[in-house]
This record gives structure tokens, C-alpha cells and sequence, in this order.
């Protein structure tokens, strides 16, 4: 059975892990450990509270929390897409959480819903509906790995913090093989 303390001491975990703080608004705070909560009930990983996810892993594995967008997020605006996690400065509030804008390309969402990703056509006349269709365009995954401690992990792009010897962005180099 997973606990909000469970789900508490995993955040607290991974935000010391990573150099990031949890939001200081311990009500907001609770908010967001009830929706992890509840995704992980609901489809054995916890997504994040703030993204509607598929309950199909293979689609979401880029919201399950901390999200693939966190470490941008919180470096580029200083917290993550849903306010989980923060910088410093806003964790000694020095400045004030501002809304962030959703990193996750359309396509990924347009997939794991089934969704096209385009908008409807104006009707065609009957030889433009031969004409084949186009799949939206998908990103490649890469393995990548840290040049400084060996870490591993396939994803779209490195992360920005190893997580295990904190190494930078730069530090991480693709193998070649599939992408």
C-alpha cells in the first residue's frame, strides 16, 4: 500500500538527490503527494499530479515523477511544470513561484491519448483521400552516458544533473546503437 509518507520521503529523496527543494506551501505540497498518490494507486507508477496521464507506462514514462522536464523547468524557471519541485530561491522565498510553461511536445500527448495531432482537414476532393497519410513525427531516444562516473540511462536528451556523481549536461555523451 503506498502512504503519503511513502510518497513524501521518495520527493524529499530525489529533491536532495538532485539539488532541488520541495514547494515551501506545505497545503500545495500535500495537494500534489495526494495526486502522486493517487496516480500510483491508479496505474502502478506515480505521474504527475499536474499531467493528464494514459495509464500506458510506454507513454508516460516521460511524466512519471520527477518528469523528464523537471531539471529544465526548475533551471530554466526556477520550479517544475506543477510546483513539486523548486530552486532555492524560491524555497527561501526569495523570489515567488510563477507559472511554467508545458514543455511536453503535443505529439507525445497526441499518442498516448490516440489523438491526431494535427487538426481536422477542410473535406478534399476523392484524390487527395488516396493520397497516404502522414504519422506524426516521433522523437528519437538515445543512450546516453556520464563521461565522469559510467551512469547509463535512454532518454530523448541527457539529463541536466547526473544523478549520481552530479556531473553537468556536458559531462554526458551518446552510445552509438539503435535510436
Amino acid at each position: 500500500m503506498i502512504t503519503l509518507e511513502k510518497v513524501r520521503q521518495r520527493a524529499e529523496a530525489d529533491a536532495k538527490t538532485n539539488g532541488c527543494y520541495l514547494n515551501p506551501d506545505k497545503e500545495f505540497l500535500n495537494d500534489l503527494f495526494d495526486g502522486l498518490k493517487k496516480n500510483e494507486e491508479r496505474y502502478g507508477y506515480p505521474s504527475c499530479p499536474c499531467r493528464l496521464a494514459s495509464g500506458k507506462f510506454e507513454f508516460d514514462r516521460d511524466i512519471v515523477c520527477p518528469c523528464f522536464y523537471r531539471d529544465p523547468d526548475v533551471q530554466e524557471f526556477n520550479a517544475c511544470y506543477c510546483g513539486l519541485y523548486v530552486s532555492k530561491a524560491i524555497f527561501d522565498g526569495k523570489i515567488s513561484l510563477q507559472p511554467v510553461p508545458e514543455r511536453r511536445p503535443q505529439e507525445k500527448q497526441a499518442r498516448a491519448f490516440g489523438v491526431p495531432n494535427e487538426a481536422p482537414a477542410e473535406k478534399k476532393p476523392e484524390k487527395a483521400k488516396a493520397a497516404p497519410t502522414k504519422t506524426p513525427p516521433t522523437t528519437a531516444m538515445k543512450l546516453w552516458y556520464c563521461k565522469q562516473c559510467g551512469y547509463t540511462c535512454y532518454r530523448e536528451e541527457p539529463p541536466y544533473i547526473c544523478p549520481i556523481c552530479k556531473a553537468k549536461r556536458e559531462m554526458f555523451a551518446e552510445l552509438p546503437g539503435k535510436g
